[in-house]
């Protein structure tokens, strides 16, 4: 084929993407004002027409903490490392809470905006990019009500002891966040095929939370079969981001670099079957 000519009056010509990790980074900073929009949407409208509007983004990790520490805590009686309870559950929950986010939010991207996808062109890979801001928006919220509780603890004497790991909790957020964004995308993009999906994506978070540090510590494990608790990649993230806020049992930075490498797998992975998809995505949906 000879080279394109652009016909004059245009000044814009939109085609199919070629390679697909063909990720046009220009076209998603050109529509970064619509980034902005999806955000604005996503984390205000939510919640617009509810009685306690804004205050759903704190009751959920809250009721979760107060529920696994009555639960968990008072009536199973396990272990937190010497921790209060309700912190030990609140800062799993927290960070758990982002990367579920993250995952159940980009589930059904071509399903929940199939409408806008079939009648006006920009970059597809602009709504999972906005579910996870949006998403980031209400863990800071979260995190925030979360460092008020553990400074009222630190205030009253327990035994609560932040230490050097805090540097890298800017680094666990964002392997939270990008092994959520990369398995929505891929769940979104088989759920185009395969709807039965869309039914265990909610139940398949709670077996993986169960399967993660959440509710009880690492030490609860038996040394010799914690490389395969550690083999979940979110478990690492979980264990190394409350021992960063309460000095609890953590594994070795190595097992950080796994989560990070399996998170960045997946988002490429993510990305390659989110670029095939959407070639013909509105034909099946």
């Amino acid at each position: 084929m000879g080279n394109r000519v652009m016909d004059p009056k245009w000044d814009r010509v939109i085609e199919a993407k070629g390679p697909l990790l063909d990720l046009r980074f220009n076209e998603i900073w050109q529509y970064r004002y619509l980034v902005w929009m999806f955000v604005r949407r996503d984390f205000v409208a939510a919640y617009k027409q509810t009685i306690l509007g804004p205050l759903w983004f704190i009751i959920p990790p809250l009721l979760s903490s107060i529920t696994f520490t009555v639960i968990f805590g008072q009536v199973a009686n396990l272990s937190t490392d010497g921790q209060p309870q309700f912190l030990f559950y609140m800062s799993g929950v927290v960070i758990w809470g982002y990367f579920a986010a993250a995952l159940t939010g980009n589930a059904s991207i071509f399903g929940g905006n199939s409408g806008l996808f079939g009648k006006v062109y920009f970059p597809r890979l602009i709504v999972p990019l906005a579910n996870l801001i949006s998403g980031l928006l209400g863990f800071g919220i979260q995190i925030t009500i979360f460092l008020g509780f553990l400074l009222y603890y630190i205030a009253t004497g327990s035994m609560v002891a932040p230490n050097a790991g805090l540097v890298l909790v800017p680094l666990i957020v964002l392997i939270a966040g990008v092994m959520g964004l990369g398995s929505g995308i891929v769940i979104s993009a088989l759920t185009t095929r395969y709807r039965d999906l869309t039914f265990l994506v909610n139940f398949g978070i709670s077996l993986w939370m169960y399967a993660t540090p959440v509710i009880y510590p690492l030490s609860a494990v038996p040394q010799e079969y914690r490389w395969l608790l550690l083999l979940n990649p979110m478990a690492p993230v979980v264990a190394i981001f409350r021992h960063a806020f309460l000095g609890t049992e953590a594994p070795s930075l190595l097992w950080l670099a796994y989560s990070a490498g399996v998170a960045g797998v997946i988002m490429l992975l993510g990305i390659i079957i989110f670029n095939r998809i959407e070639r013909y995505a509105m034909d099946t949906i």
